[in-house]
């Protein structure tokens, strides 16, 4: 079972990519991940790859799909494995499709965990969280017991650059231009299927079940 994950920056796909990963015992796999892995161990792509890190310039589309390649190759991906985080772009799609395909492979599922914008800044400009500990709080859903206090160890919260409202619109901005395009690439070729992702973690989860199959 191959799998691909969408979903704008908040909407949660992470977290249901680690369930189902769990769930059906095949890899999670983000490029983030296979980037470090690499580096670390310095193979050929990570070389590769870190010259382009350590000037701050991003890894060209062809690395990051041969990147994958040779990951999703690996052993544990025989049963499959779910992709988070990647493609992010058409090219980066067309490359994965290419690349799967000389290797007589196809992907079965894109799934987009569907969320509106503005749920989206809601969720991510209340985070709150606890620098000393590393707790983290939401001033709706999940608030501390002391306004702006950690509960854990008594150090005042902050909120994260990444969570503040301009950021969080920033990067919806960059998801809908060059992410977004993935929807009607992949309901093109039929593996496109949608849940709602406004409902609770446990209920996303169950829905994404009932598509891929107890």
């Amino acid at each position: 079972m191959k799998i691909i994950m969408l979903g704008a920056p908040g909407a949660g796909k992470g977290t249901q990519a680690k369930q189902i990963a769990d769930h059906y015992s095949i890899p999670h796999i983000s490029t983030g991940d296979i980037f470090r892995a690499n580096i670390k161990e310095g193979t050929e792509l990570g070389k590769k790859a870190k010259e382009y890190m350590d000037k701050g310039a991003l890894v060209p589309d062809e690395l990051t799909c041969d990147l994958v390649m040779d990951r999703i190759s690996q052993d544990d991906c025989k049963n499959g494995f779910v992709l988070d985080g990647f493609p992010r772009t058409i090219p980066q799609a067309e490359a994965l499709e290419k690349a799967l395909e000389a290797a007589g492979q196809k992907m079965d599922f894109a799934i987009d965990v569907d969320v509106p914008d503005d749920n989206i800044i809601g969720r991510m400009s209340g985070r709150r969280a606890c620098l000393n500990c590393g707790a983290t709080y939401h001033i709706i859903s999940i608030p501390p017991k002391k306004e702006d206090i950690c509960d854990v160890c008594g150090e005042a919260l902050v909120q994260r650059d990444d969570d503040k409202e301009e950021t969080v619109k920033n990067r919806l901005s960059v998801y809908h231009e060059q992410t977004q395009p993935l929807i009607n690439f992949y309901q093109e070729r039929d593996i496109l299927r949608t849940v709602d992702g406004t409902r609770p973690m446990d209920e996303v989860f169950s829905a994404i079940q009932a598509i891929l199959g107890a």
